[in-house]
């Protein structure tokens, strides 16, 4: 069969996705990415904010319609959206002939065969194919990486503990489950021995790996095995919330090479009326403290965090905390997120709600201070030399697009490099930063 398959949301559900077509692979099917020469269309989904639920519904209704004008057979719903929103989507839109909750992903090739069936029984059985939401899903079977080739996200853990109140990921990916370690470094050598040269760790979690399995924060062992893998190159690591950083961790980046001293630290606010708000463990000071001992012990470390601005009760003068915050801290990178309450959380239901403008006003107020401070980064930058990793040619220039240990893909920036020499995609080179533009800096080869 002809399968188009669609991969929104974030880069825990990318791997859901790469796990997905790995299994559909094996299964003797074959990809394709025009929607009228699919006899199947796999949708998997994201309803983390309502702007992805709205993409998530939009993508389902447009390929619905090639169900009357295409040569389409067959549309299959997973992920976020299909767990939360299972038995709506069967009655509202009854072009879907199966949904898939967030740990059934490894059922998609019985699933495929079931709604394909001649007989309405064995498209019944498959129409809703739910597992407990606490079940955790680890397959054999080899992904199919979708990212180029050269990096690759490594899913760590599932779920999430913390219910901040805004929330709902615990209700639609269960509580926190840790991969086992052994499976993690299978899969790990299964990347790598594929040309994967820099590996991504994401969960909703990281820091807080193997304390179901293991009684204990094991993210440091499992960074002391990953760097033994020989051909790794670098080892990049998302999703650490403040709290959990340890000094052990803190060791093993500092002592392992290929361990990209760059951190993601989803903060989410700075005022500690907001943080006790939002059900976060951590306050102003704690982060300050955290910050201040990662770069003491760091000092080229880059640190990247998000917020959420305009939640339910947030004052001008929290907000005005925030910038003095994001003022002080200087991060590397930053995004911000107007908050967006979603049924079934705590927050949704709290008085005060913020008018959606006012939201957008102070998410452009802390995004313009951001870019001050990054531009001011960037132009300090110059005469620095880096290692990069180079992901593609510009084309009909003499010059290529990368990353540096500072930016993560997709989500910072990135490094043009200026050379006539034949660089392929993945390669490392050594660059001499020469100038700035905007988020991206400007290098020479050296």
């Amino acid at each position: 069969m002809n399968i188009l398959f669609i991969s929104l949301g974030c880069d825990k559900n990318l791997v859901d996705s790469e796990v997905m077509l790995g299994i559909l692979a094996k299964d003797g099917h074959q990809m394709v990415d025009d929607e009228t020469m699919a006899d199947v269309i796999i949708i998997n989904t994201c309803c983390f904010i309502h702007d992805a639920k709205e993409e998530s519904i939009q993508n389902i209704l447009e390929m619905a319609d090639l169900k009357k004008t295409g040569r389409l057979k067959a549309l299959i719903v997973t992920g976020c959206l299909a767990q939360r929103y299972k038995e709506e989507i069967i009655q509202e839109i009854p072009e879907v002939d199966a949904v898939l909750g967030t740990t059934s992903y490894e059922e998609i090739a019985h699933v495929i065969d079931g709604v394909l069936s001649d007989s309405p029984m064995e498209r019944g059985d498959v129409r809703l194919t739910m597992k407990d939401v606490d079940y955790l899903p680890v397959t054999d079977t080899h992904r199919m990486v979708t990212t180029g080739g050269h990096f690759a996200y490594l899913k760590i853990a599932e779920g999430c503990d913390k219910h901040c109140t805004y929330c709902i990921i615990p209700k639609v990916r269960g509580d926190f489950r840790s991969v086992p370690m052994e499976h993690l470094l299978e899969e790990a050598q299964n990347l790598v021995d594929g040309g994967v040269k820099e590996l991504i760790l994401v969960a909703q979690e990281t820091t807080m790996y193997g304390t179901d399995l293991y009684g204990e924060k094991r993210l440091p062992q499992l960074l002391r095995a990953l760097c033994k893998i020989s051909g790794l190159r670098w080892i990049r690591i998302l999703y650490c919330y403040p709290e959990e950083i340890t000094d052990e961790l803190i060791q093993v980046i500092k002592e392992e090479p290929k361990i990209c001293h760059y951190l993601d630290l989803p903060i989410q606010h700075a005022s500690d009326g907001i943080l006790k708000r939002m059900g976060r463990r951590t306050s102003r000071a704690q982060l300050i403290e955290t910050i201040e001992k990662l770069r003491r012990e760091i000092p080229d470390i880059a640190l990247r965090t998000t917020l959420i601005t305009g939640f339910p009760g947030e004052t001008q003068e929290q907000h005005e905390e925030l910038m003095d915050f994001v003022d002080q801290m200087e991060f590397d990178r930053l995004g911000v997120f107007t908050y967006s309450p979603e049924e079934d959380t705590p927050a949704a239901s709290m008085p005060d709600q913020i008018p959606e403008e006012v939201k957008e006003e102070r998410q452009a107020e802390l995004m313009e201070l951001q870019q001050d401070i990054v531009f001011d980064q960037a132009e300090d930058r110059i005469g620095e030399e880096l290692l990069v990793m180079i992901e593609g040619k510009v084309a009909d220039e003499n010059a290529y697009v990368g990353r540096t240990y500072r930016d993560a893909p997709n989500v910072d920036g990135l490094i043009f490099v200026n050379t006539s020499e034949e660089l392929m995609s993945g390669d490392f080179a050594k660059v001499k930063v020469t100038g700035s533009a905007d988020y991206d800096l400007i290098g020479e080869l050296l």
